[in-house]
């Protein structure tokens, strides 16, 4: 099952929005709780100065008392409210710092769980990758009874790429080829990048042999398509041809390695008798 690189950190973002979300609202209440000391402030004012002027009714000192009182009360939570909303927002960033850190730390596990098993330069899967799943293939295979399918693919010529243009030139030509080769894969199927200028290509659930060469054919068709390669000022279009070789699960072995080898053996065959490819014996 694919896991989703981001859920941890979303995940993390929930309470801060939560505490930010209280801040908020703690805010809008001390505003509020301010209006109201200022309109008891006020009114106090006022029958302060009514009663300097006029002669006050019955009880109405006492009454302004315990107005001022209350005005000191609200004025005094309207102060620990300010106390409260700067302990929270201070909480409020230090989550945030958190929050950063923390997916700076998964942004770096992720990318080196990812660059344990793919290849740095094409970004193909690697051989630990290709192994598992090819492991896993031949798990499912054995228990709903399928075929499945590795093909050993070498780019015949490459090296001449590399003696004639350069290493940078030959890197760029097998980017653009495992590009082509992942473009050409079912949505079930792994292409690796085995090393060098070899590729392994998992098919799983094979139900003929026809679909496998048509498969190998245009493999090759893909692979032979020249290369747009820009070497400084100059633009280079090398076309190179490949081998192919295929063995089947279970006719041709049924571990990992047995299929690997026997696909191979087929791979270099082909290559000797200059077919496109070939099947296992």
């Amino acid at each position: 099952m694919k896991t989703n690189p981001n859920a941890i950190s979303q995940d993390s973002h929930k309470p801060n929005k939560a505490l930010t979300k209280v801040l908020g609202q703690t805010k809008e209440v001390k505003g509020l709780v301010d209006e109201a000391a200022q309109e008891l402030s006020s009114v106090n004012i006022a029958l302060k100065q009514e009663l300097e002027v006029r002669q006050p009714p019955p009880g109405i000192e006492k009454a302004l008392e315990k107005t001022e009182t209350v005005e000191d009360i609200v004025q005094d939570a309207a102060d620990k409210l300010s106390i409260v909303n700067a302990a929270l927002k201070d909480e409020v960033h230090e989550r945030h710092a958190l929050e950063v850190q923390l997916e700076a730390v998964t942004e770096r596990e992720e990318a080196s769980r990812y660059a344990s098993v793919h290849d740095a330069l094409t970004g193909l899967p690697n051989r630990a990758l290709f192994n598992d799943r090819l492991e896993h293939g031949l798990a499912q295979a054995k228990r709903h009874n399928w075929r499945l399918a590795v093909m050993f693919i070498d780019l015949d010529g490459f090296k001449k790429i590399n003696d004639s243009y350069g290493h940078d030139a030959g890197d760029s030509v097998l980017k653009t080829i495992a590009a082509r080769l992942t473009e050409s894969t079912r949505g079930d199927d792994t292409v690796s990048r085995h090393g060098g200028d070899e590729f392994l290509y998992l098919l799983t659930e094979v139900k003929n042999e026809q679909d496998l060469t048509s498969i190998a054919d245009k493999l090759i068709v893909s692979i032979q398509t020249p290369c747009d390669v820009r070497i400084g000022d100059l633009t280079i279009n090398p076309s190179i041809s490949a081998s192919i070789g295929i063995s089947i699960f279970p006719k041709d072995g049924t571990t990992a390695n047995a299929l690997i080898k026997s696909a191979d053996q087929a791979m270099y065959r082909a290559k000797g008798s200059k077919s496109r490819y070939l099947f296992a014996l």
